[in-house]
C-alpha cells in the first residue's frame, strides 16, 4: 500500500537518498525544508521551529522521519554551538505538537540522532544497552562534551514529545557512505584521491560507518517491526580504526600513497578548513546491537567489500 512519508531536513543528501527510495515504491513523499525549491517530490516549505500550514502535511501521514539540524561541519563557536543545538531541538519540539494536534497522527517518528552520542572509547564497543554516554576516558577533549551534550538533548526533546499513538526511534546514525556528491564518503574519496588518505592522530581512535543500502534497509525493517522504539544504532557491525579504514580505503580505490596528518598538524588544517578536529579525532566505537539482536542481516558488514562497491558506484556515477 502507498503510503505518506514526511520527511523534516530532508533537502540534504541522506533526505534525497530516503526520498528517492520512497518515491520508487510508490510512497507519497513530501519534504519540509527552509528554502522554497523544485524537486522531484513534493516540497513544503517551514522554519524548523514554530507551527504553521506545514502540520497540515503531518496529519494523516503514515511515518514522520526528521533529519532537521545545522551541520557540525563548522568552528565550534558560541554561535555555531547555539545553532547546532538550538536547529536540532526547536525542529524537533516542532514537529513533536504537530504530531500532538493531529487528528490522525502517524505511525512512527524516526528521529535523527547520532553515534557521537557514546563517549571517545578505544576498547569499549558501545552498543545501545552498555553503551557508554557521557563518559571521561583517556585522550578525550573536553570540547568534544558538546557533541554529547547536543545529542542528549536531542533525544531528550524526542522522549518528552507528547505523542501516545506514535511510535518514536531515535537513529543513532554513524557516517552514512554513499556515492552520491557531496556526502562524507565523496569528501573522503576526494582526500584519498589527492594521496592525502593516511593516517590521522595517531589512527587509533575507531570509525563507525555504515554502507547507504544497509541504512536504507534497516530503516525499512524498524518500520515493518512494530516492537521496535526507542534508541537504535545505525552503524556496521565492524567498526575499525582510522590507520586500517584509510588504508582499506587506499586499497579499494588503488592509491598506494596517503600522507599521514599528526594531531597538531589536523588542528592547523581545522582552523583554515572552518572545522573542527572532533570529526576526525574522537574515537566512535559503534555497533547495532538491537538490530543484529532483531535478527536484522548486514549487506555490506566490513569495510573492505563496502569500500570496493563504493569506489565502483563512485565511478559509474561520475564517468
Amino acid at each position: 500500500m502507498s503510503r505518506k512519508i514526511v520527511i523534516a531536513g530532508g533537502t540534504g543528501q541522506i533526505g534525497a537518498m530516503m526520498a528517492r527510495r520512497y518515491q520508487e515504491n510508490g510512497d507519497e513523499v513530501i519534504v519540509l525544508g527552509r528554502t522554497p525549491r523544485e524537486l522531484p517530490w513534493g516540497f513544503a516549505q517551514w522554519d524548523g521551529k514554530t507551527l504553521g500550514d506545514w502540520a497540515e502535511h503531518v496529519d494523516g501521514s503514515d511515518i514522520v522521519i526528521n533529519l532537521a539540524g545545522r551541520s557540525v561541519n563548522c568552528r565550534y563557536t558560541d554561535e555555531n554551538r547555539r545553532a547546532i543545538m538550538d536547529s536540532r531541538v526547536d525542529s524537533t519540539r516542532a514537529l513533536g505538537e504537530a504530531i500532538a494536534a493531529a487528528s490522525r497522527p502517524p505511525a512512527l517518528w524516526l528521529q535523527s540522532s547520532t553515534a557521537t552520542i557514546y563517549s571517545h572509547s578505544y576498547e569499549r564497543a558501545n552498543d545501545e544497552h552498555t553503551g557508554a554516554i557521557d563518559q571521561d576516558e583517556p585522550g578525550a577533549d573536553p570540547g568534544w562534551k558538546h557533541s554529547v551534550n547536543v545529542a542528549k538533548r536531542w533525544e531528550e526533546t524526542l522522549d518528552a514529545a507528547d505523542t501516545p499513538e506514535t511510535r518514536k526511534v531515535a537513529m543513532r546514525s554513524a557516517m552514512v557512505m554513499s556515492p552520491d556528491r557531496d556526502g562524507i564518503f565523496d569528501v573522503m574519496l576526494e582526500i584519498v584521491r589527492m594521496g592525502l588518505g593516511g593516517t590521522a592522530g595517531d589512527g587509533r581512535q575507531y570509525i563507525s560507518w555504515i554502507h547507504h543500502e544497509d541504512f536504507l534497509d534497516a530503516i525499512d525493517w524498524i518500520i515493518a517491526n512494530e516492537h521496535l522504539d526507542g534508541a537504535i544504532n545505525l552503524a556496521s557491525p565492524n567498526p575499525l580504526p582510522n590507520k586500517a579504514f584509510m588504508r582499506i580505503f587506499r586499497q579499494a580505490w588503488g592509491v598506494s600513497l596517503g600522507l599521514p596528518a599528526t594531531a597538531w598538524m589536523l588542528e592547523i588544517g581545522a582552523v583554515f578548513l572552518k572545522t573542527e578536529t572532533e570529526l576526525l579525532l574522537k574515537s566512535r566505537r559503534v555497533v547495532p546491537g538491537r538490530l543484529l539482536e532483531d535478527g536484522f542481516e548486514f549487506s555490506w558488514p566490513e569495510w573492505d567489500g563496502a569500500a570496493r562497491d563504493l569506489c565502483r558506484a563512485w565511478r559509474e556515477q561520475n564517468q
